[in-house]
């Protein structure tokens, strides 16, 4: 990824428990995670499931209820290739 390239979520799909197959601006797609977020501050309402299914991309991200979001670069390094 060159630096000067503004990393963006394109789409985002649920695939099982807490992960999510992310396809970011760069055409990487990416399985994250999200299991380890839960005991953190508002994180933790992600552990309620049908509340984590019900995400949104914004211009930039993955959003829960204009509530919890997170950057696209964290995303991006905290993914596995899918």
């Amino acid at each position: 990824m060159e630096t000067n390239e503004i990393l963006t979520v394109r789409k985002a799909e649920y695939v099982q428990g807490y992960t999510l197959r992310i396809l970011f601006s760069n055409g990487v797609e990416k399985l994250v995670d999200f299991s380890g977020e839960l005991t953190k501050g508002i994180c933790r309402k992600l552990k309620n499931l049908d509340y984590f299914k019900r995400f949104t991309i914004d211009p930039f991200t993955i959003d829960w209820n204009n509530e919890i979001g997170f950057d696209p670069e964290y995303l991006y390094e905290n993914g596995i290739p899918a």
